[in-house]
């Protein structure tokens, strides 16, 4: 069982740059403001060959009323209360605050052993702030420094020295049952955490009147009918021209790398603005990612005429947003539970949607009668002829069809496939994708395996001159120094001459050599550049 260790301590001690360190990957936002972080968090880490499972808390804050800043306490005080080990953070630079020691009077009242941990502990500055740790009355306190890993292998120590003797090693998963992840996203303020809690059925997440209360993504484990569910919590995500804060553009970063690793993405909407401009980017990025998509309208408890507003809803997301026809939608009400138990059938629905696979006889019968009721249209007076199709792989559904002349398929043609197909095979709402390809290449075409010079390899009889004469430069050029020698070499070839021509310079009696017309070897040629017959009794006439 791997040994829960929950980081606390006042704002800005560096407790979530030293949860990022143990988990070794940068999971929570990290800021130089204090207060960034806000809800507890959970992950998995590890140090040395110890398995933790690690708490990310809010700092401190001694408010008992009903702020933000008192509910982020209360969750503080609930991550206490599930750890098994408490590892206290303060700043060694600062030293020991009021702050500091109000707090260190509230963890010695709780029975759970407590680590003290004086971060930023790197520079010469720093010792003052790690003695006057010892005045908190929790030992010998552990200086580190989150930021550059250093002070690791005393932490070690003191975790092992506070845990006792039991071996915490994490048990094996089985990997067939991984949870499905389900990302939460939508506007600010549209109910996200107070869906998760509803469904939860405890306040696990921050939740309040105030917009844009989550900063992070927060992941939480959860059992529905037997079956391993991971939701995901994100911040709200505002029109891009609207984000200015630093702040603000990590948490939209974190939000969309929740939707990249989501299996199943809850867009929920506020009823009474569902389905503007913001939402519909929202959903059109989620078909892009290619994950399965269900609507959920919120604060239904409000709506005087539900019947007529749910088909108004569900006409003007079909007609906005045709490549998503068919999504689940889900109108209901975090706050009073009204309609929240159809969320998680619609969930599982259209996750096996997402995750279906076609037989190819079946897709092979289904193009002969899409092709069928309507041919692919003629580009430049030739017909495009589909032939063969399959599916190369699930989540989403993935196709590829092969066709004459593929490159030319029009992409209305392509879209009146995947309608045909998203009907034919009952896939509403979950993103297709359809790749067109040429049954094979045209070998006359340039380039192709039969079009001419570029069949020749290596010295073949036929090759063309030009071809063994660049071969032949080639083979002189490749070795330096040696390409006089190699010329001198090959010596002096005799002339060729062509036919029966040759320069009246030529003297009697040289013998040079014949291309045509020759029989038996070098002939002479005379001063007026007659070759003689060598007849020397010829007749006369």
């Amino acid at each position: 069982m791997a040994l829960k260790l929950a980081i606390v301590g006042r704002p800005n001690v560096g407790k979530s740059t030293l949860f990022n360190r143990l988990v070794g990957k940068r999971v929570a936002l990290v800021d130089d403001r204090p207060g960034v972080t806000r809800d507890r968090r959970y992950a998995k880490g590890t140090l040395g060959d110890l398995d933790l499972t690690l708490i990310d808390t809010a700092g401190f804050e001694d408010i008992s009323d009903d702020s933000l800043e008192s509910r982020m306490r209360e969750q503080t005080e609930a991550a206490i209360s599930d750890g098994d080990l408490i590892l206290f953070m303060m700043d060694a630079r600062e030293g020991v605050t009021p702050l500091d020691r109000i707090f260190a009077e509230r963890l010695r009242r709780q029975p759970k052993p407590v680590v003290l941990v004086a971060n930023k502990s790197e520079s010469r500055e720093s010792g003052g702030g790690v003695g006057e740790a010892h005045s908190l009355g929790f030992g010998e306190p552990v200086p580190l420094s989150a930021e550059h890993g250093e002070g690791m292998a005393d932490l070690y120590a003191a975790l092992v020295a506070a845990a006792g003797q039991e071996s915490f090693v994490d048990d094996d998963e089985d990997e067939a049952d991984k949870p499905i992840r389900i990302a939460v996203i939508g506007r600010p303020n549209a109910g996200k955490s107070t869906l998760v809690n509803r469904m939860l059925g405890e306040d696990r997440l921050l939740t309040g009147p105030e917009a844009g209360i989550t900063r992070d993504s927060i992941s939480v484990d959860w059992e529905w009918e037997g079956r391993a569910v991971r939701f995901v919590d994100t911040a709200g995500l505002r029109r891009k021209a609207r984000v200015q804060e630093k702040l603000e553009k990590l948490s939209v970063a974190d939000t969309l790398r929740a939707i990249t690793f989501a299996e199943v993405v809850v867009l929920v909407m506020d009823k009474d603005n569902a389905f503007d401009i913001q939402d519909l980017q929202l959903a059109d990025l989620v078909e892009r990612e290619g994950r399965a998509l269900v609507y959920v309208a919120s604060k239904w408890d409000l709506e005087e005429e539900p019947q007529a507003r749910l088909a108004e809803l569900t006409r003007l997301a079909d007609s906005k947003l045709p490549q998503l026809r068919g999504t689940p939608f889900v109108a209901l009400s975090a706050h009073s539970g009204w309609g929240v138990d159809r969320l998680m059938p619609a969930i599982i629905k259209a996750h096996e949607t997402w995750s279906v696979k076609v037989k190819t006889r079946d897709l092979n019968d289904w193009l002969a009668m899409a092709t069928q009721r309507h041919p692919p249209p003629a580009v430049d007076g030739k017909r495009i002829k589909p032939k063969y199709m399959a599916q190369t792989k699930a989540r989403p559904p993935t196709f590829v069809l092969f066709a004459s002349r593929a490159s030319a398929m029009p992409d209305t043609y392509k879209r009146y496939l995947i309608n045909t197909l998203r009907e034919s095979f009952d896939l509403p709402g979950t993103p297709i994708r359809l790749t067109v390809k040429s049954g094979g290449a045209n070998p006359y075409a340039e380039g192709g395996a039969k079009s001419g010079p570029e069949r020749y390899k290596g010295t073949a009889k036929t090759a063309p001159r030009r071809i063994k004469k660049a071969e032949k430069a080639e083979a002189l050029s490749n070795l330096p120094g040696k390409a006089l020698e190699q010329k001198k070499a090959s010596g002096p070839k005799p002339k060729v001459i062509s036919g029966l021509k040759a320069r009246s310079s030529k003297k009697a009696g040289q013998s040079v050599a014949i291309q045509k017309g020759a029989r038996g070897g070098a002939r002479q040629v005379s001063r007026s550049g007659r070759i003689r017959t060598g007849q020397k009794h010829a007749p006369k006439k």
